[in-house]
């Protein structure tokens, strides 16, 4: 697998081309220019520069381009897309990057503004959302926006596509597509990345599907932060509930933290999910709620919901952290 490069700073490249001549009475020899067959594709001199938002779109981006992108992201592990506001050194990165990607849907909700200005401006902006179709997303449907005269003006989705790697395998496809239209001379080199790493999503779907196997069903339930795990138990047939909604932007109130220690006292639940890049306070309010109810519910442990591990951890790919997640998951609840 492609490990793809964090760099913090701007990187410059040049070229430099001397010549020395040395004086002759004799006629320097000419070389004729080596013969090019037609339909050799020409190799960029450099990698093209990406910035992603995320480590996981970092991720998926790298294992695509290869040796052709050099990838950097904004937001490290721990970081929580739904608050990230842009900085002006983001801004700075995003300006000098030959590709942006980011996941769209909302989940990077303070900057998306910026990403359709660049799209507007004509920049390479790619995004998890343009591979995905409407029917393939799940609706938001806690979530109400509406225009000043009080008519519904938006629908929104669960941004979190990724935790179905099926349908991260669409994603994979419009990436190594994108790419291919950005640098035609590598497509084959893209679409060679892609087979090999849809090969790797397709193992890893099934090793989740084995995995769940284990569990007995009335068992499966997975209760966290923020309602970050639909697709997964959508995908992997889990019931899933959050304190929060799919955006850790909303607020849980009171009356949400004793709805939910009532579902866990109801259904004997023994253990709940902490999530990496998401605070552990309303899940300890939750269990403190349940413990007033006398039913003891425990932290199941750390699950990655909106970014990858730490660099060297093992689950600082895409792959490593659906691996690490289902195991967590499995131990606490089989």
């Amino acid at each position: 697998m492609n490990k793809f490069t964090k760099i913090f700073g701007a990187l410059s490249l040049a070229a430099f081309l001397g010549a020395c001549a040395q004086e002759t009475t004799e006629e320097a020899p000419t070389t004729e220019a080596p013969t090019i067959e037609e339909g050799t594709p020409e190799v960029p001199d450099s990698p093209l520069q990406v910035i992603a938002t995320t480590t996981i779109v970092a991720d998926l981006i790298a294992n695509i381009g290869g040796s052709r992108v050099e990838v950097e992201y904004l937001m490290g592990p721990g970081i929580d897309p739904h608050y990230h506001v842009a900085s002006a050194g983001d801004l700075n990165r995003l300006d000098s990057a030959d590709i942006i990607v980011f996941h769209g849907l909302n989940l990077e909700e303070r900057m998306a503004e910026i990403f359709e200005n660049m799209a507007s401006q004509g920049r390479n902006v790619i995004s998890t959302e343009e591979a995905i179709a409407a029917d393939l997303r799940l609706f938001e449907e806690d979530y109400e926006e509406y225009d000043e005269a009080g008519e519904e003006e938006e629908e929104h989705y669960d941004p979190h596509i990724w935790f179905d790697a099926s349908l991260w395998k669409l994603v994979a496809d419009h990436f190594a597509e994108q790419l291919s239209e950005i640098d035609p001379s590598s497509a084959d080199y893209f679409q060679d990345n892609l087979q090999t790493h849809r090969d790797a999503l397709a193992e890893l779907h099934q090793y989740i599907q084995d995995r769940t196997a284990e569990v007995p069903e009335e068992s499966r339930v997975i209760i966290t932060a923020h309602d970050a795990f639909q697709y997964f138990g959508q995908a992997y047939g889990f019931e899933v509930m959050g304190v929060q909604g799919m955006s850790t932007t909303a607020e849980a109130s009171t009356a949400d933290i004793a709805a939910l220690a009532d579902f866990i006292v109801d259904r004997g639940i023994s253990a709940i999910f902490v999530e990496t890049s998401v605070s552990s306070r309303n899940i300890e309010a939750v269990i403190e709620a349940a413990a007033a109810r006398g039913h003891e519910v425990v932290i199941g442990g750390y699950l990655y919901s909106d970014a990858l591990g730490d660099a060297g951890s093992g689950h600082d790919t895409y792959i490593g952290m659906m691996r690490a997640n289902i195991a967590t998951i499995v131990d606490a609840l089989r």
